[in-house]
């Protein structure tokens, strides 16, 4: 006799068993591909100079915030030893303002041709007054678009016309001695005055024309933001040192500006050069809103607040306050009250300070499961891959994609700023996305900032760059900074592409980037995964100190 069983029974079986199969069905309706982000304002740049940090992270990270860059085409642009067509970028920047609300413009690039040659090149006063007259002009033209300048103070070291190895060790040791005498310090006076007449007196002439004729300049600059014509200036100075010439300089314009009672909003003076542009972008997207993102500052270690990072003159602390204070931010006391942490690494194997990375990456991790937004700087006195945090947090399994910025390269002002820049960008965006697809958009956009700084700062400037290096020299390539076009620059693109593409195969399937990467914003709830990453790079100059690298993240949303 069959058994039968109970038809109620029966049919809550099929019910459950139907139920079971459409969940398992319908599981991945829910995850779909990330929309574009939607790009909603324009905004114009004259980069420093055709380098990927002064154009390409201008114009990515723009994107985070759905504006789109427009930059000037190639062949007005500077490459590398050769300076861009100051007269055609002048046309063309009056010809093309119109259809962007605002413009951020190197002054360097519009009188010079580029941060090089404004390195090498004489501005006398008739080429000055030429340049703040076409200011004047293109402010009388287009009065409701903002003009936001950056200047570049000369950096100490001597220009390449000034030649001999012990000519140019003598006007650096003089430049140190005049700037610490110029502090209120004790100097050597009988080496001060041995240097003085050790060093010829055109070339010593030439050196201290170079700073007057600079300090000049930006005089006239500061006299444009009084008038209206400039909305905002920023003085940046490139490859400090504590003690210096240039700081002497940099001091009689901060007490001109003192005497004047000029705000920083208006005219500031900052450390770095290449990551000024980026910090701009942030504070004028802050700027149109009002907001001022909080941000808390935390150390890996309790001397690295006051360490001075190579290139330098300033520590990390003064570093990160200056930046801050750059894109418009409030510093505050805790993480639970902070949009976002600027969490500063900066590891010396020489002060022990390595010992303490795993600490660091706990530290990390523990905000990240908070949902605290974090901007990493993950910086190495040495340059070395030992000294960075990156490593520590891939083998912990620690979700990368859930960091909200990262840096690490060069010196201490470009990667802070970076970071801070960026979170913003992306802090500022997220909290007014209107839709669950308009904040998953937001963060994909990130995400591509996110991994091309990884891959780049840690992958190839803490190895590959050795690497590239090591192999020209080995085979009689000793000038890595000039390379042959035809020749060793295309073994070295080579040579970097099957070294980081290698790279990019372990990284990819890495647990820490394959995790999923759960985000709550004001939008909604929803998790990002990361289905495939795509990288394109190469040397953008016959040198291999910088890359040009442009990751493509496919990333897949999924709403509980």
């Amino acid at each position: 006799m069959k058994k039968y069983l109970p038809l109620c029974l029966l049919v809550g079986l099929i019910s459950l068993t139907a139920l079971w199969h459409f969940s398992l069905k319908s599981a991945p309706v829910a995850e779909k591909a990330v929309p574009a982000v939607q790009y909603e304002k324009n905004i114009l740049l004259i980069p420093l100079d055709g380098r990927p940090p002064c154009r390409q992270f201008v114009i990515d990270a723009a994107a985070i915030a759905g504006i789109k860059v427009q930059t000037p085409p190639t062949e007005l642009q500077d490459y590398y030893s050769a300076p861009g067509d100051t007269a055609g970028m002048r046309s063309w920047l009056k010809e093309n303002l119109a259809a962007n609300q605002a413009a951020i413009i190197s002054i360097d690039q519009l009188l010079y041709g580029g941060l090089l040659a404004a390195r090498e090149q004489e501005a006398p006063e008739d080429k000055q007054q030429a340049l703040i007259n076409y200011l004047r002009e293109l402010h009388q033209k287009y009065p409701d678009i903002p003009l936001l300048t950056f200047s570049i103070l000369p950096r100490q070291t001597p220009q390449d016309t000034i030649d001999g190895y012990q000519e140019r060790k003598d006007l650096l040791a003089y430049s140190r001695l005049k700037g610490r005498q110029a502090m209120g310090l004790s100097v050597d006076e009988t080496e001060l005055a041995r240097l003085q007449s050790a060093i010829p007196a055109a070339s010593l002439q030439k050196y201290l024309a170079h700073f007057a004729e600079n300090t000049a300049l930006n005089q006239k600059l500061i006299a444009l933001v009084q008038e209206g014509v400039l909305s905002r200036l920023v003085l940046g100075q490139d490859d400090g040192e504590p003690y210096s010439i240039p700081n002497i300089e940099k001091e009689k314009i901060r007490q001109l500006l003192a005497d004047k009672n000029i705000s920083p909003d208006k005219v500031c003076l900052t450390h770095g050069a290449d990551e000024i542009a980026l910090t701009m972008l942030a504070a004028y997207t802050n700027n149109l809103t009002g907001w001022q993102p909080r941000i808390y500052t935390a150390y890996n270690h309790p001397r690295t607040p006051e360490k001075i990072m190579p290139y330098m003159a300033i520590s990390m602390a003064d570093t990160a306050r200056e930046k801050i204070q750059l894109i418009g931010g409030q510093p505050v006391a805790a993480p639970d009250t902070a949009d976002f942490i600027l969490y500063l690494s900066a590891n010396d194997y020489e002060q022990d300070t390595v010992s303490g990375r795993s600490q660091a990456c706990q530290y990390i991790s523990a905000q990240l499961q908070a949902h605290r937004q974090l901007a990493l700087v993950d910086l190495s006195k040495h340059f070395t891959a030992q000294e960075t945090i990156l490593p520590l947090l891939l083998d912990s399994n620690t979700p990368l994609n859930e960091l909200t910025a990262y840096a690490g390269w060069n010196t201490a002002s470009n990667s802070i700023g970076t970071a801070a820049a960026s979170a913003s960008l992306y802090c500022a965006a997220i909290r007014q996305a209107a839709t669950l697809d308009a904040a998953a958009a937001i963060t994909q956009a990130n995400i591509k900032f996110l991994h091309n700084r990884m891959l780049e700062d840690y992958f190839y400037l803490k190895a590959d760059i050795d690497m590239v290096n090591h192999s020209l020299q080995k085979a009689g390539y000793h000038n890595t900074a000039d390379l042959d076009l035809e020749h060793n620059w295309r073994w070295a693109n080579n040579m970097l592409q099957n070294s980081m593409q290698k790279h990019l195969a372990a990284y990819k399937h890495a647990p820490a980037i394959q995790a999923p990467a759960a985000f709550s914003t004001p939008a909604g709830n929803f998790t990002l995964s990361l289905r495939d990453l795509q990288v394109e790079l190469s040397y953008p100059w016959p040198r291999t100190f910088e890359i040009y690298l442009e990751s493509t993240p496919y990333l897949t949303t999924t709403v509980p």
